[in-house]
């Protein structure tokens, strides 16, 4: 999956939202069926969606789209996929998923679908979010249910689905949370998911707590953002981005390294550090992860 920096929800009933998100610079945008689309509405919105996937396409719009259905629970999943599958949909947010069965059926259907649509099989990607018990407790399976799984998500926040489930009281400092992110990032780490995405950070008004909780997911290992306000995206688009003075440092780092490599050592004291082959093939992965932000941006 593209490093996805920030990736911004967008009430799928309201069209014109979507050009907000544009405007915001998120490197993605999920169109939601889900939670903030009343119940009402859900059905009209599959069709404002579609035609929301098809504007934005044919515009050439930077951000990928993505669209998060309603659940398997709910019984609106197969009529959400039958209206918004098709070119220009980069893949599917999933909510409240419970066991990696549930992506074993979606792998099937989606194919189906895609093969009779003409799109190639295996377009539409998945990220999974973990929003109840069953689903954090098998996470790992989850993780290696489908190839089409390219991202996890290590949700938070107060009073929504997450914390009800496990029954934690959110804080800024997210102790309560650390074992559950720590888990999906290992999860992810284990299948070959590179860019697990952490959210949400439901103060609108508390930049410097967003600042605060992107920092904190970055240092434990998450990539990017699921953004619910659009003055989020640019604090997660610096925080997930590498600084130039990092990837600055890890130039000077490899060069340095291979200057003793090929002078006949495999280690060297640079900048008051040691440093071997592991440090040389991180600093190489800082520098591959700011070409591809580059790239997408």
């Amino acid at each position: 999956m593209k490093p996805y920096r920030s990736m911004l929800f967008v009430p799928g009933h309201k069209g014109s939202w979507a050009d907000k998100g544009v405007a915001s610079g998120a490197d993605a945008l999920i169109l939601d069926l889900e939670d903030s689309v009343p119940a009402a509405d859900k059905i009209e919105a599959r069709g404002t969606v579609a035609a929301t996937i098809d504007r934005l396409t044919a515009e050439g719009v930077r951000p990928d789209l993505w669209v998060r259905a309603n659940p398997e629970v709910s019984g609106l999943l197969g009529g959400d996929l039958e209206a918004i599958v098709r070119p220009g949909l980069a893949g599917l947010f999933l909510a409240k998923v419970f066991t990696a069965d549930e992506i074993v059926r979606l792998d099937a259907v989606l194919s189906h679908i895609e093969h009779r649509e003409g799109i190639e099989v295996g377009t539409v990607q998945l990220i999974v979010s973990f929003e109840t018990a069953v689903s954090m407790a098998h996470c790992e399976e989850i993780a290696g249910a489908s190839p089409r799984v390219a991202s996890l998500l290590g949700a938070t926040g107060p009073n929504a689905d997450v914390g009800r489930e496990l029954g934690f009281e959110f804080t800024p400092a997210g102790l309560e949370t650390l074992y559950l992110r720590s888990r999906i990032i290992l999860a992810a780490r284990a299948n070959g998911l590179h860019h697990p995405v952490t959210g949400v950070w439901q103060d609108i008004k508390d930049l410097d707590g967003a600042r605060r909780f992107c920092l904190d997911n970055r240092q434990l290992g998450y990539r990017g953002l699921v953004a619910i306000h659009p003055s989020h995206v640019a604090i997660a688009n610096e925080v997930f981005s590498p600084s130039p003075e990092t990837v600055d440092y890890c130039r000077r780092m490899i060069a340095a390294f291979n200057e003793a490599e090929a002078a006949g050592s495999a280690a060297v004291d640079f900048e008051g550090q040691h440093i071997d082959l592991a440090h040389v093939k991180t600093a190489r992965g800082v520098i591959a992860l700011a070409d591809a932000v580059s790239a997408n941006a």
